[in-house]
């Protein structure tokens, strides 16, 4: 019985290394190894295949440390230039920011009191953003808003 036991292992082994062999070789035709040059986007190599980039101001709130598979090689091209959008800025270089219109009413209760908030649209260098804001400050700061229907 051990031996029949020992045959049996052998064999169930034999059709693992199989599969796994099979398995490499398919994953190895399909994979390419990539790597990249310092300079352009990529800033430095970090570790055998992490790189540093050089991201966009946008993007400034994102890790700037990438795997290499998640990296791909870039061919230039003259109709992927984009000519950067001119920002308003106030006198104190503060960005300016405008509120474009009220989407949205409510009233919170707070300590036992009632709270009436707008949801203001504000556009920011072409980037439309949404905050909940103080009614009476809106109205104070921004009458214009308040002057249409109201939602």
């Amino acid at each position: 019985m051990i031996a029949e036991t020992t045959e049996q292992v052998k064999k169930i082994r034999d059709r693992i290394r199989t599969v796994q062999s099979r398995q490499k070789s398919y994953a190895d035709q399909r994979q390419k190894p990539l790597e990249f040059e310092e300079g352009d986007h990529i800033l430095e190599r970090v570790g055998p295949v992490e790189y540093r980039m050089a991201l966009p101001p946008h993007l400034s709130d994102l890790h700037d440390i990438f795997h290499v598979s998640q990296l791909r090689k870039y061919t230039p091209n003259a109709s992927h230039v984009l000519e950067p959008e001119s920002v308003q800025l106030k006198e104190d270089l503060m960005l300016l920011v405008t509120p474009v219109i009220i989407d949205d009413t409510s009233i919170k209760q707070l300590r036992g009191k009632e709270v009436s908030l707008v949801k203001v649209a504000w556009s920011r260098a072409g980037v439309e953003e949404h905050t909940w804001e103080l009614e009476s400050e809106m109205q104070t700061n921004y009458p214009h808003l308040f002057s249409g229907n109201r939602i």
